[in-house]
């Protein structure tokens, strides 16, 4: 499954005095996306020996997401290799993209947090990437 999305309403909280998505928001959308991307394979990550933290963001913001708006937030994976995904993600209202950007994340394990290899269950759903 190289290729998810995650529908999200915009609610007041996700919203700066303007009604207008506050620019970080946009992040956590994205880190949602993530993790129900990684469910829908068939992984939680509270019960994974490793964990993922972002080693590197690139986003581009286009226009802006409003109040009660229903957004798309796709995720696809573009590169996976030795410790390290990297995601492309856009969101979207209806066709639109508001907001686009790059995600790294790295595999660190979970007691010692120092940098190991992503699990070979997991690259193994993976199979169309350059896994190497």
């Amino acid at each position: 499954m190289n290729d998810f999305s995650l529908p999200v309403r915009v609610y007041y909280e996700d919203t700066d005095a303007g009604g207008i998505v506050y620019y970080v928001n946009y992040l956590k959308f994205m880190e949602r996306a993530r993790t129900e991307w990684l469910r829908a394979l068939g992984f939680n990550q509270s019960n994974l020996p490793i964990l993922f933290v972002v080693r590197d963001v690139q986003m581009t913001y286009q226009a802006p997401a409003l109040l009660d708006d229903q957004l798309k937030v796709k995720v696809q994976v573009t590169s996976c290799k030795g410790a390290r995904i990297i995601f492309e993600q856009q969101i979207l209202r209806r066709d639109k993209t508001l907001c686009a950007g790059s995600v790294e994340v790295a595999c660190v394990d979970r007691q010692s947090l120092r940098p190991c290899r992503l699990p070979k269950t997991l690259l193994q759903c993976l199979p169309q990437l350059d896994t190497k």
